[in-house]
């Protein structure tokens, strides 16, 4: 018995086709229209995180409808699809319980606020910028230009650092002295090192606080307060001033020395320079 290709697509076969794929190319058009007018009118003010969470929950609103216009044009029936969907969806429920975990997860990540995207985070040995904030995970980009992908109930067990949620962060730099040397006058150096930067800032005052007797010298920290955007420069650049103020002034930066000692009743130990 032959069959011929023509009694397969026959007139009303065809318009069916043509109509199925106007409304597909036409619906996803009006989707992305929508979601990008939607995107623009939008205020400035709002953050990056909230403008997604918005574009993206109206381009699957958009799919669903046109997913049901779709169905509806092809005149099939959902109960057998909603019977079917029910069975699959027991059983992915049942074999996908850490996915439902990070999506519930997601939600308390992004009502908690504790980041958004934009920020930059140090969770465990890694740090990076947030770079995206999705229903099952987070997307952090490396400064190395690294992509990282955290699972959501992963960034809710983990202590989570944001180092850019506040305008104004503290660079804590830790030097050490000689034993020797005057620490009213090592305090008067690091005091004007923080004093002549033009971008370590006046209020909150620079602090000075003397560590512990070290093994090497007496270890201080001095903690001078920045805007987040002049971090790493100023950190370099006051690493650098201390060492060169301390250099002009004649300050010792000790490093590690080993000292023998035979006893007052003994000779000492005999040493020879060979060339």
């Amino acid at each position: 018995m032959n069959i011929a290709w023509t009694d397969f697509f026959t007139a009303a076969t065809l318009e069916k086709i043509i109509r199925f794929a106007v409304i597909l190319t036409v619906g996803v058009a009006i989707i992305y229209f929508i979601a990008f007018l939607v995107k623009k009118i939008l205020p400035p003010k709002w953050s990056r995180q909230r403008k997604m969470i918005i574009n993206r929950a109206v381009q699957y609103t958009g799919f669903i409808t046109l997913f049901l216009i779709v169905i509806s044009e092809l005149e099939i029936s959902l109960a057998p699809i909603f019977g079917a969907a029910g069975v699959i969806g027991l059983v992915i429920g049942v074999a996908s319980q850490t996915s439902i975990g990070n999506i519930v997860s997601g939600f308390f990540l992004v009502s908690e606020k504790s980041f958004e995207i934009g920020d930059v985070v140090r969770l465990g040995d890694k740090t990076g910028t947030v770079f995206s904030i999705d229903l099952l995970s987070i997307k952090i980009r490396t400064f190395d230009n690294l992509l990282i992908r955290v699972p959501n109930q992963t960034v809710i067990s983990t202590e989570l650092t944001n180092l850019t949620r506040f305008p104004v962060r503290r660079i804590d730099t830790l030097v050490s002295v000689a034993y020797k040397e005057d620490l009213s006058k090592v305090k008067s150096i690091l005091e004007n090192v923080a004093k002549q930067n033009p971008l370590c800032l006046d209020e909150p005052e620079p602090v000075i606080i003397f560590q512990n007797y070290g093994t090497s010298g007496i270890e201080i920290t001095l903690g001078v307060w920045v805007e987040r955007a002049n971090f790493l420069k100023v950190k370099n650049a006051v690493f650098m001033e201390i060492k060169e103020a301390f250099n002009k002034e004649g300050i010792e930066i000790p490093f590690p020395h080993i000292s023998l000692y035979t006893g007052e009743e003994t000779k000492p130990f005999p040493v020879e320079v060979k060339k």
